[in-house]
């Protein structure tokens, strides 16, 4: 693709194309989500478990404290990326039913 040149008068900027800023807070929020190990392990497990997951389950598969695992929960539930149901005394999570497609495409690509 050839790129275009543009002529520049001095002291004259250009504009920026236009970017749909809450299209740009929503895929910051989601990628800031996505860029911990924790997180990214804990996303992946509920994109190929069959059934939602407890807590408890994280906290002996990532050898972490429940308040921590909570935290890493509380973000990826903030980015929209999953869902919590208590029974009991626990906390089950599953993958957000609502995920719009392309994050699903995103997660599909990344966790594969």
């Amino acid at each position: 693709m050839a790129v275009k040149e543009v002529m520049r008068q001095r002291g004259v900027c250009c504009g920026l194309p236009d970017v749909d800023e809450e299209w740009a807070e929503r895929t910051a929020t989601l990628m800031k989500a996505l860029a911990d190990p924790t997180r990214l392990t804990m996303l992946a497990s509920l994109w190929k478990a069959d059934a939602p997951i407890c807590i408890c389950d994280f906290t002996a598969g990532l050898d972490l404290s429940q308040p921590t695992l909570s935290h890493h929960m509380g973000k990826l539930k903030e980015a929209g990326l999953v869902e919590s149901e208590k029974r009991g005394i626990w906390m089950y999570y599953r993958l957000a039913s609502g995920l719009d497609p392309a994050t699903r495409r995103l997660l599909g690509r990344l966790i594969a």
